[in-house]
């Protein structure tokens, strides 16, 4: 089973597989967005698509929430390049400044 969940204390959203943490996403709270810095899949789950159901239920997190999103992490920034029905959780100035959506 896979489960994707927000550990606060860490400022991270995590994914784990049958139990066991397979990677998670660092954010920074800001009053008007949530900024992902970095993104990391332990080695031994690479491969197995973890990291696009990661910043999938995460952004499906942020969407249902409402929060803005700053992709400062490449992964999370490619993710919405190449799937652009999140691309409106990126402000437009943030869009434009990281040729997001063109």
């Amino acid at each position: 089973m896979i489960e994707v969940h927000d550990n606060k204390a860490l400022a991270r959203f995590e994914i784990r597989v049958e139990g066991e943490l397979a990677g998670f996403a660092d954010y920074r709270k800001a009053p008007d967005h949530w900024a992902f810095d970095h993104t990391r899949i332990y080695p031994q789950f690479e491969g197995q698509g973890l990291g696009s159901e990661l910043i999938r239920q995460t952004l499906d997190t942020m969407r249902d929430q409402e929060i803005s999103v700053y992709p400062g992490c490449s992964f999370v920034r490619h993710f919405i390049h190449t799937h652009l029905n999140y691309l409106d959780l990126v402000p437009a100035e943030v869009r434009q400044r990281l040729g997001l959506g063109s």
